[in-house]
């Protein structure tokens, strides 16, 4: 996918303008990307106008947190620089600078990270990006507590594992043949 330097202009409540600079003039531009965040839940219609280079998208302001949570997803995919859009992202990412810094200053930490990293790229591909290292580190914790603790004492551990586990699978994987039958209509503007 492109990365373009496209930017929230506006936003309120039910209503959110994207302005893509490399978008004036470029209808079948708009229109790809308008596809991309057409597949969003709770769009009732996506308004493009190629003479400003923008995309408005109009959504059900009464889903607006399942909106919002997809369409970090998707409007990240366009991006060069992903911000982040929760307070565990923000962790994971100061996590990341860390071990980064650690690893530029030491020669043992970069072995750590670039393998690490080695570890979750293997993962991914061997599993076709259904699981990564984050959900065998938490499958890895619950057998573990499982095992030490006991089933019983253990359960509060484990279902919290678990459910985070089961929300990062379906983040990681929209169901994308459903959303493609519920594309939001585009209207041409301009």
């Amino acid at each position: 996918m492109t990365k373009l330097n496209l930017h929230i202009a506006h936003q309120v409540p039910g209503r959110l303008r994207i302005k893509i600079p490399a978008g004036k003039g470029k209808l079948e531009l708009l229109k790809q990307v308008s596809e991309t965040f057409g597949v969003i839940p709770g769009i009732e219609q996506i308004t493009v106008n190629p003479t400003t280079g923008s995309i408005v998208l109009h959504y059900d302001a009464d889903r607006h947190d399942e909106f919002h949570g997809a369409f970090q997803h998707h409007y990240g995919a366009y991006r060069e620089d992903h911000p982040p859009s929760t307070e565990i992202d923000d962790l994971t990412r100061r996590i990341e600078d860390e071990a980064e810094f650690l690893a530029d200053h030491s020669h043992s930490a970069r072995a750590v990270v670039d393998f690490v990293k080695k570890v979750d790229r293997g993962i991914k591909t061997a599993t076709d990006n259904t699981i990564e290292l984050k959900i065998v580190c938490v499958v890895g914790i619950i057998s573990f507590t499982v095992l030490e603790v006991g089933a019983t004492a253990a359960t509060p551990v484990w279902v919290t594992l678990a459910i985070f586990t089961l929300n990062h699978l379906i983040e990681m994987h929209p169901q994308q043949a459903q959303a493609a039958a519920n594309l939001a209509p585009i209207k041409i503007e301009g």
